[in-house]
């Protein structure tokens, strides 16, 4: 009865937890990100690895030169006490194959061949098989390849590399249990596996080692698996290999007898000894690291179904029809011009707070600032001594006149050429405002199109052409510009007479200094400093006209300079508001509604980038629903059953 009772238990307790698992492991949710609890089995070439899966499964397994082990084999045992025979089958790329004892080595083989094909290569993708039978434990286990160094004849060069990735992949996770494999004829600081496995869980806290070939060894065994250099946290369990043709009973009868009966073996606690105690313990562990685990991997499918579920939500709706494209582009149109009017007009950026290159208005404005700054706020001179330009002009520009009468032909020649000196720099600034407009619609254009992209070439295409037109545009209002203020001397703003009125009376005192030679030959001027005047005697006769048309240049420049900035800036936001609320959705409108409606008709051939997203997100909620089922039965059963 009490053994009757612990069956129940186990059934009722254990079992649902392992089922559950392995569903998951079937659904292969670890696919989607989401680690199980693994015992992955690993171990050098001839440790003896087959032979310790086979006496726990109670069936012989593929032989030969890496035969079953060139793809990773997980082994589900599943204990059925009612089974009058076995049952196997096999699980892979999305099929299953029934199978016999007799029958198991062929179809394994079968099944490596057309996953890894006919030579000696390795691939990471499983093969399962299911063994359902009367005495074995419920474990599921994965069988990875025998750690090589020297690829055997048909084998790739880097064999050790390709297998050293697949265990590196399996053993990794720390939901992972590591079963180490190890001969005891080896000194085990030597095996590879080791080293492997260390690299991993250095503290061996996940790691339990199967001792093979003890018959073999037996010397020294006892002080290998106390002293433990290797550090296996889990311990150790020694184990003899089946000889020839035992049957599994055979074979654990006289295992049995060895360890009770070899002088040195014998001396080896019998918690440590036996395949039925390696069973006991790899139960014991799995059923604990999956009781560990769920509410970790109920939180993990939790999030990842969220993550998918609203990846798919926010994925645009597929089109089906004209109607439904139209009504797409059209609200397209209308989220661009709110987010361009917000960051190019209103100088908003609540769409993008952190990206600075996007707050186009403020970007505009030190653009026209630094415009604004490398423009002379002061006339420009040139290197001559004082005036000497200005007595030059003069000099070509003498006639038969009213003595002292100011040619304004000369001061014109002078104005040509101050103003000529800066016509590039409107130039420069238009076309650099133009080029980070079109840089900034691209972008946030691109953003709005991330579902589309379809339409994103020809939407560029638009964009490009329009702002080409528009700095045309800027181009010629620039030149006009410049071309009204070579053409004429003109201004109303009132500071110019003031200033130049201020100006003018130092000119006695600089006469002064001109026309009596016992003066000093430097006078002190507003907006010029203390200047060197002596050379301008041999020129009496034109140095009061040249410091007039001086101070009339330093007076008017201001004038010039806040038209070229005023002017510029108001054209800039002026070109720009008009494209961002009217021609820039009449050109998109053109573009791909247009008559022949080209970029409608396009909106409804989805891109197999979209398609494909939109296929595996929806198989990845399937998935994640059918996990998210499994695990809340469990954890209902498991809350049922502790209330109780």
């Amino acid at each position: 009865m009490a053994g009757n009772a612990l069956v129940r238990s186990y059934n009722d307790n254990i079992r649902p937890l392992l089922d559950a698992v392995d569903r998951l492991r079937h659904l292969k949710v670890t696919d989607e990100g989401i680690q199980l609890p693994t015992i992955v089995v690993v171990g050098d070439q001839s440790s003896g690895k087959s032979s310790v899966l086979e006496s726990l499964a109670g069936i012989s397994l593929p032989r030969g030169q890496g035969i079953c082990t060139r793809v990773p084999l997980v082994m589900r045992l599943q204990g059925d006490p009612d089974a009058t025979e076995p049952l196997l089958h096999l699980e892979y790329r999305n099929k299953t194959v029934e199978t016999t004892e007799a029958g198991i080595t062929e179809a394994i083989n079968e099944a490596t061949v057309e996953i890894a094909g006919a030579g000696k290569g390795i691939s990471d993708a499983p093969i399962t098989l299911v063994v359902k039978k009367k005495g074995v434990p419920d474990l599921t286990l994965v069988d990875l390849p025998g750690i090589t160094r020297v690829p055997v004849h048909g084998q790739p060069e880097d064999i050790y590399e390709q297998i050293s990735r697949t265990i590196m992949g399996y053993i990794a996770p720390k939901e992972s249990i590591i079963l180490n494999v190890l001969s005891a004829q080896v000194d085990f600081p030597t095996c590879e596996s080791i080293r492997m496995s260390q690299k991993v869980d250095p503290l061996g806290e996940r790691t339990l080692a199967v001792v093979t070939k003890s018959d073999k060894a037996p010397e020294g065994l006892l002080e290998k698996v106390t002293v433990d250099d290797v550090r296996i946290g889990l311990g150790y369990v020694c184990v003899r290999n089946r000889v020839g043709d035992e049957t599994y009973e055979q074979a654990r009868d006289e295992e049995k007898r060895l360890f009770d009966l070899h002088p040195l073996l014998s001396q080896i606690d019998k918690s440590m000894t036996g395949i039925p105690v390696l069973a006991h313990r790899l139960t014991q562990i799995q059923a604990s690291i999956i009781a560990k685990c769920l509410p970790d991997i109920v939180k993990k499918i939790d999030e990842k179904l969220h993550r998918s579920m609203s990846d798919l939500n926010g994925m645009p709706q597929k089109l089906s029809n004209r109607g439904d494209a139209l009504k797409a582009i059209l609200h397209i149109f209308k989220v661009l011009r709110e987010s361009l009017e917000m960051s190019l007009i209103k100088g908003e950026y609540g769409e993008f707070p952190d990206e600075k290159s996007l707050h186009g208005a403020a970007r505009i404005y030190d653009m026209i600032s630094s415009y604004s700054s490398e423009l002379p706020s002061n006339c420009p001179t040139t290197d001559d001594p004082f005036l000497m330009e200005e007595v030059r002009v003069l000099e070509e520009a003498k006639g038969i006149w009213l003595p002292n009468f100011l040619p304004r032909s000369a001061f014109c020649v002078l104005l040509k050429r101050k103003v000529s000196s800066i016509s590039q720099k409107p130039h420069e600034v238009i076309n650099a405002v133009w080029d980070y407009v079109e840089n900034l619609t691209i972008q946030i254009m691109l953003r709005h199109l991330q579902n589309y992209p379809q339409i994103q070439s020809s939407s560029q295409r638009v964009v490009y052409n329009l702002i080409t037109k528009l700095r045309a545009k800027s181009y010629e209002f620039v030149k006009n510009m410049i071309e009204m203020e070579l053409c004429s001397d003109y201004t109303s703003n009132p500071d110019y007479m003031k200033r130049w009125t201020e100006f003018m009376e130092k000119q006695g005192h600089f006469m002064e200094a001109i026309e009596d030679h016992s003066k000093p030959t430097k006078v002190s001027l507003e907006a010029f400093g203390e200047v060197e005047v002596g050379h301008l005697r041999a020129h009496a006769d034109v140095a009061e006209q040249a410091f007039d048309i001086r101070m009339r240049l330093t007076a008017y420049w201001k004038s010039i300079v806040l038209r070229l900035v005023d002017g510029v800036a108001l054209h800039i936001l002026h070109s720009i508001k008009t494209m961002v609320e009217n021609e820039l959705e009449a050109e998109l409108i053109n573009e791909l509604v247009g008559p022949e409606m080209a970029g409608v008709k396009r909106m409804l051939e989805e891109s197999p980038a979209t398609a494909t997203k939109r296929d595996r997100l929806k198989k990845s909620v399937e998935l994640l629903r059918q996990s998210k089922g499994i695990v809340a039965n469990v954890m209902d059963r498991i809350v049922v059953d502790g209330g109780k």
